[in-house]
């Protein structure tokens, strides 16, 4: 007997358009501060992530220089509304939780720092996950439902530019997703949709999807 497609398996990523459609986006009435955000920024968050926004991977800090504004916000909030770094596996989300509380108290911090950081030059992350590619391009077409063939994402259905983000980064946050360490929260729309999208992914390796993902970053880094 031939094995079912992750599709029909998981019949709810038919969906995955018209869920995503469904999630509010907040709207700010402070108008964000570039200058405020790179203050703050260089206060609160350059010590993890690196003065430019290029990482570090040895705590857990990816890569944010270059990533849009709305995602980059969108997860901010995640992160103080408690749908993201609660979890008790979840150190490094805890980290941020903490400090998005904190530092981004003040009305218009949250929207500075996301402008800023994006406005930072896009940082390409060396690979450092082993996969096969070619095992991870047929399972990755559930991922390109919203992210596209290309991995740039779509704002309209919040769905991030994954082929932006570090490969072990993609891979933690799967695991999060899987283990219910995200995509548990009452409020959250979208977490439950990612979360069964996580357990869907884990039957054909999460590292192989990930891998094919790199492989995009040909069509998308300037000068390639």
């Amino acid at each position: 007997m031939a094995s079912l497609s992750l599709s029909h398996r998981y019949p709810i990523l038919f969906f995955l358009p018209l869920l995503f459609a469904c999630q509010t986006q907040p709207e700010s009435d402070v108008t964000p501060s570039v200058a405020q955000g790179e203050d703050l920024y260089g206060i609160w968050c350059s010590g993890c992530h690196g003065a430019d926004g290029q990482g570090n991977p040895s705590n857990k800090a990816p890569a944010i220089a270059g990533l849009p504004e709305w995602y980059l916000e969108n997860q901010l909030i995640g992160f103080q509304s408690g749908f993201r770094g609660v979890h008790e596996e979840d150190l490094s989300g805890q980290t941020m939780q903490r400090m998005s509380i904190v530092a981004l108290a003040e009305k218009g911090d949250l929207p500075s720092v996301a402008q800023y950081v994006s406005s930072l030059p896009t940082t390409w992350p060396e690979p450092t996950i082993e996969g096969d590619s070619e095992l991870g391009k047929q399972p990755y077409q559930v991922c390109a439902a919203c992210h596209g063939l290309d991995g740039q994402g779509n704002q309209q259905l919040s769905a991030p530019p994954i082929v932006q983000l570090d490969d072990w980064y993609l891979i933690q946050e799967l695991e999060n997703f899987r283990v219910g360490a995200r995509g548990v929260h009452p409020g959250d729309t979208w977490g439950p949709v990612m979360r069964q999208i996580a357990i869907a992914l884990e039957e054909v390796s999460m590292e192989n999807v990930v891998a094919y993902i790199q492989t995009l970053r040909t069509k998308s880094t300037p000068g390639d």
